[in-house]
């Protein structure tokens, strides 16, 4: 019987290794990055993965909402990834949906469940929508679903999350100070709270006595019952304030899909300060039953921009609805809604994503959309031509043989991701026809180190260098594991020199937009200890004929990554404590006095007896080769120096390029918005002497700026005092400023003021600090404030 099985096995390992060779010219080979993340509870809903733009992946579970953020640290020199983990906390208490008053709903459910029909009582116990507590059931106390909004939503220029509890609460979440998500908008309650006052829909009828009919108790739970939402990208509108004068304001929309098939559009002002922020509500009626997945649809047809939402149904239906949006400027919307598939198939649909392309043949743009339905692959290409809108959909076959569990889509390259629970995962890359379009799929091969798993989602990086994995253990020699450990997991779909590429030839100037390219370049870095000469000199091509500021950025995040790939790794731990040196209390006397009252020649002849005793043959025989040792070592340490030195200069000439370079924005800032001399809280005329100071620079817009401000400032000063003993601080250093006593402050690197409060900002990678935003500002040195980092693009919190 063991000689069978080990048959069996090699068998089993022969047959595996053909697939292997048989498949290996069709698979895209991917490898994996460290660390991977274990998850303490499993995960839950049906897309447990969500990538913000601002680098910061959720994953929902039955108890909370674990959020990695990717840091591409530059004071680190280790391979891994640099994960930071914070958590959204699950609320404490059930939602219960606003139907009626309490008072009502708790007789109306009393009266429910004593009926003998048991269709009214069952679901009535069954149902969590309407039984949220459970009763005997275990509570509902994780997350469904997350939706990230659009870079630049919150206070702080970054992303808002959107969650949805497996009790039905739809919230925003905020992180104002990086380690703590709050709750900044309890949506289900707004919402309830706005259809009780409408009366549910039926103005003339009693609340009360229609609330005991169980149809209408169940349509108003069904009517504020979310099941998906999605954020719109940022667009503008305008705002008459209280001058009648009209402003340029940004708005972000949240499209809420609810279980009775309505979408609730949410218009937020942004920066998203609360309840406040809401600037508009309305209802679609979609006409869909059983509604599932919701997507936004957008097409740009020459200048015009075209708005929709995409609704699916677990039934198998899928279309798009027209969106009315006032007064934002660029957009049009349908004039009816599109029906992209029709057949009431009892396929569910799963999940939508829709990319625009430029069709090679038509010379227009197009619209792609695509829905995972059980374990096919549905698509439709929308394409607006003189005739009209064309809409042609077929589905792509042979995938999978179980369901589609997760999709996700490249907007960049306009190719898309597919997975199932057994472990597959295709990539699918649409190919244009003289009629529609055709796709190619190969096979995307895991890494031999994450072994034969099970797959609930995966997830795309915002450049897509890096792809998320939730896994759990497979079967093992046919056999279910006993108990599953979740975990995240990391794999590239570029290699450094593509993201290095990219990065030279990127049209989005900002280093915190493509922090996933930035740390495949920073680890091939780290681990050949030196910048990859092509790369180097492809950067000071570059840098010569097109020298910009994100291209000198650029530059200094490469020699800050070099600088750490010398810094030689501490032994120990820095945060663990030494247990080596004993410690002595200074009430245990009777130590020192023994110390104290030994004699000299005592401690010396016990520190003699303490040092290694040698031979002197052997010491004399040794002395030669330590002497050679110490001197190779020295010489090894001597050269490290130099080139620590070497790379510090550099680093500091790069940073000083890019100080002068905002210095001139700044100057120029205070030229356009000071009328006459104006004590501002910018140190303008210290501005201009460190400008001045140097010898050696020579720049002709730098000396206009200077010239022009002089002008303005005609013999005022305007010197910052300490406000410690109020002398004078001098502008000598753009980091810092130190008064006469010696008394040393942070400048600010958007305004270079001298940062004198206990409170103030800090960039995320810790390059630089900025002050807090005073009522008191105007608001071009708000918008100043609100600029990232100087020296990588970072938000300051």
């Amino acid at each position: 019987w063991r000689e069978q099985q080990k048959l069996w096995k090699m068998a089993s390992v022969s047959a595996a290794t053909g697939k292997r060779k048989n498949s290996g010219s069709l698979a895209v080979l991917t490898s994996k990055r460290e660390p991977s993340v274990k998850l303490q509870y499993p995960v839950s809903g049906p897309e447990p993965l969500g990538w913000s733009e601002d680098n910061r992946l959720s994953i929902t579970t039955g108890k909370n909402i674990y959020v990695l953020e990717q840091i591409c640290d530059i004071h680190n020199n280790g391979l891994d990834m640099v994960i930071q983990r914070t958590s959204v906390p699950a609320p404490s208490q059930s939602c219960s949906l606003k139907v009626g008053s309490q008072a009502e709903v708790s007789e109306c459910k009393k009266k429910f469940l004593n009926k003998r029909d048991p269709t009214l009582s069952h679901s009535l116990m069954m149902d969590r929508i309407f039984n949220p507590e459970g009763g005997a059931l275990s509570p509902l106390r994780g997350f469904k679903f997350t939706s990230w909004s659009p870079l630049g939503c919150d206070i702080n220029g970054r992303c808002l999350l959107a969650s949805l509890t497996l009790d039905n609460r739809l919230s925003i979440q905020v992180n104002v100070n990086r380690l703590q998500w709050t709750p900044a908008l309890d949506i289900t309650e707004v919402y309830g709270e706005m259809l009780y006052e409408n009366k549910y829909g039926h103005l003339d009828a009693d609340l009360d006595e229609e609330l005991k009919n169980f149809s209408e108790f169940q349509r108003r739970h069904y009517m504020q019952t979310p099941v998906r939402m999605e954020w719109s990208s940022i667009c503008n509108t305008q705002r008459v304030k209280a001058n009648n004068e009209c402003e340029d304001v940004g708005t972000v929309l949240l499209a809420v899909l609810l279980e009775n098939g309505d979408v609730v559009i949410w218009q937020f002002l942004i920066p998203f300060h609360g309840k406040d922020s809401i600037i508009a509500c309305s209802t679609i009626e979609s006409g869909i039953n059983d509604p599932s997945v919701l997507s936004w649809w957008e097409y740009e047809h020459g200048s015009r921009k075209m708005s929709g939402l995409i609704v699916g149904s677990s039934k198998g239906p899928v279309k798009i609805l027209p969106v009315n949006l006032k007064s934002v400027k660029g957009y049009f919307t349908l004039r009816q809604p599109v029906v992209l598939w029709q057949e009431m198939d009892q396929l569910p649909v799963h999940n939508i994503k829709c990319i625009s392309l430029s069709h090679p043949y038509q010379k227009c743009s197009c619209s792609l959309v695509v829905a995972a339905r059980g374990t096919y692959v549905f698509w439709c290409l929308l394409l607006i031509s003189k005739a009209g809108l064309n809409v042609h959909n077929s589905h792509v076959t042979g995938l999978h043989t179980l369901p589609i569990v997760s999709l996700t889509a490249n907007k960049q390259t306009g190719s898309f991701y597919t997975c199932s629970v057994d472990g597959t995962i295709q990539k699918l890359t649409p190919v244009f026809t003289d009629v529609a379009v055709r796709f190619d799929h190969v096979l995307i091969k895991l890494p031999e180190s994450i072994g034969s798993v099970r797959l609930h989602g995966i997830c795309l990086s915002p450049n897509d260098a890096y792809m998320a994995l939730v896994t759990a253990e497979g079967i093992n020699n046919g056999l279910h594991p006993a108990s599953r450990t979740y975990q995240v997991q990391f794999i590239t779909l570029k290699t450094p020199e593509e993201a290095a590429s990219k990065l030279l030839e990127s049209s989005i100037h900002n280093l915190f937009k493509q922090v996933d390219l930035l740390d495949l370049v920073r680890w091939r870095i780290l681990a050949e200890k030196c910048i990859p000469p092509d790369l180097d000199e492809a950067l000071d091509h570059k840098l010569q004929t097109n020298p910009l500021s994100y291209l000198w950025r650029l530059k200094l995040f490469f020699l800050k990554i070099l600088f750490q790939t010398l810094q030689k790794n501490p032994a120990e731990t820095l945060w663990r404590p030494n247990h080596q040196e004993s410690k002595v209390l200074l009430c245990d006397n009777s130590v020192l006095l023994n110390e104290k009252s030994r004699r000299p020649d005592e401690a010396e002849t016990s520190a003699k007896e303490t040092q290694p005793s040698r031979v002197p043959g052997c010491q004399a025989e040794d002395s030669p080769v330590d002497a050679k040792v110490d001197k190779s070592e020295d010489q090894i340490r001597e050269r490290i120096s130099r080139k620590l030195s070497e790379i510090q200069s550099r680093i500091e000439d790069v940073e000083l390029h890019l100080t002068r370079e905002h210095m001139k924005r700044v100057l120029g800032e205070v030229y356009l918005h000071t009328w006459i001399t104006e004590n501002t809280s910018i140190p303008t005329r210290g501005i201009c002497d460190f400008l001045t100071s140097d010898t050696s620079y020579d720049d002709r817009t730098a000396k206009v700026l200077i010239s022009h401000n002089l002008k303005k400032l005609t013999k005022q000063t305007f010197p910052e005092h300490c406000s410690l003993c109020k002398e004078v601080l001098p502008f000598t250093d753009r980091r810092k400023a130190v008064c006469p006593n010696g008394h040393i402050w942070q400048r600010c690197i958007l305004t270079y003021h001298a940062c004198q409060s206990l409170t103030y900002r800090r960039c995320l990678l810790h390059d630089s600090i900025a002050r807090q935003q005073l009522p008191s500002d105007p608001d071009w040195i708000k918008r100043l404030l609100q600029n990232p980092c100087t020296y990588c693009d970072s938000p300051l919190f």
